[in-house]
């Protein structure tokens, strides 16, 4: 795609986002894109009612169009614009908004009329959350419409979690750039399904932990398991369920400690849930170069080890592609799946799978 000239507009204070919320909100409904900060990872919004607009976005990341997009709103108000009255009606979707509105989770069910069939990937249904960020929710009240945003980097690699993540992959195939701090939680939000006539079903593990949602929703009936990731092209339910997604460029391996498998690797960098985990890592790898290590967190911490998931993946893949070896690998260990740490294990997964 011809690039374009990509604006640079702060919002790290309350001045600066003052007049960077108008010029942003402006552009969108231009039919631009505008990457702006979350409290998950930055997303990259376009109206979500612009069908020409969201075809940018896909054309933007190279994403492809079986894979649905989250639309954002900026207050409870504006459900009525994104699900039908079918939905609205659910006791699920209230009792769920109610719980964790404002925060990262993301409720797929049926769409409202309004909302165009490439957000949707042609489904009924449609993906919606609050994000808890005021810069977000100044943008989209600025805007004076909700807006699709998936998260503001190439389609299946790695999420961004600042405004240099974003620039480095998008930098002019986008519009603007608002610019704020890293984001707080650092993984995507939490996906889950609520159609009519089935049980709850976690599609996506994310910001907010299983455990939470099912006791908010045990009175109104179970939550399901996640479902199966996809490869067959088929429209997705959420997005963020193909088997490779939030990928580096150097290649991912989980390991097991117990059973180490050190076959074709050469320079390697080392990532560790906590510092006890790094140490056996070094040990296990004493034999090949290790060019740098990161903890996620000091004493297994999962909301710290989540924050810094993405952070650390970008800077061990970016001292990994130095040399630009293409056998580069990221080491790195499973991580226990209790809470937080169900979305740190997914993402870690995904991005060990083969592209």
């Amino acid at each position: 795609m011809d690039a374009i000239k990509t604006e640079i507009l702060y919002a790290r204070s309350a001045s600066e986002l003052a007049s960077a919320a108008p010029r942003a909100a402006a552009l969108l409904r231009a039919g631009g894109l505008v990457a702006f900060p979350t409290e998950t990872v930055y997303g990259l919004g376009a109206c979500a009612t612009d069908p020409i607009a969201v075809a940018r976005i896909f054309a933007a990341k190279g994403r492809p169009t079986f894979d649905p997009l989250i639309v954002h709103i900026a207050d409870r108000s504006e459900l009525s614009r994104v699900l039908s009255s079918e939905a609205l009606s659910d006791p699920r979707v209230g009792a769920l908004a109610d719980a964790f509105w404002p925060g990262p989770l993301t409720i797929v069910a049926p769409a409202a009329a309004e909302i165009p069939e490439l957000v949707r990937a042609g489904l009924s249904s449609v993906g919606v959350r609050l994000p808890d960020h005021e810069t977000a929710r100044a943008l989209i009240r600025a805007t004076g419409t909700p807006i699709a945003a998936p998260s503001a980097n190439l389609f299946g690699q790695l999420s961004p979690t600042s405004a240099a993540h974003v620039a480095a992959q998008l930098e002019g195939r986008i519009d603007a750039i608002v610019v704020a701090g890293p984001s707080r939680i650092g993984v995507e939000s939490t996906v889950v399904s609520l159609l009519p006539g089935e049980p709850a079903r976690l599609l996506r593990p994310g910001g907010v932990p299983a455990e939470n949602i099912e006791r908010v929703l045990a009175p109104l009936g179970p939550l399901e398991g996640p479902a199966t990731a996809s490869t067959s092209g088929a429209a997705l339910p959420a997005p963020g369920m193909t088997a490779s997604h939030y990928a580096p460029r150097a290649r991912v391996r989980i390991l097991d400690l117990d059973a180490p498998d050190l076959r074709d690797l050469s320079r390697v960098a080392l990532l560790a849930p906590d510092r006890e985990i790094l140490e056996r890592l070094k040990r296990c790898t004493a034999g090949l170069t290790v060019v740098t290590s990161a903890v996620l967190s000091e004493q297994h911490d999962p909301v710290r080890a989540a924050s810094r998931l993405f952070e650390l993946l970008h800077q061990l893949d970016a001292e990994l592609q130095v040399d630009g070896g293409r056998h580069d690998t990221i080491l790195t260990t499973p991580y226990p799946e209790r809470g937080l740490g169900a979305a740190i294990a997914d993402r870690l997964r995904r991005a060990s799978a083969e592209r």
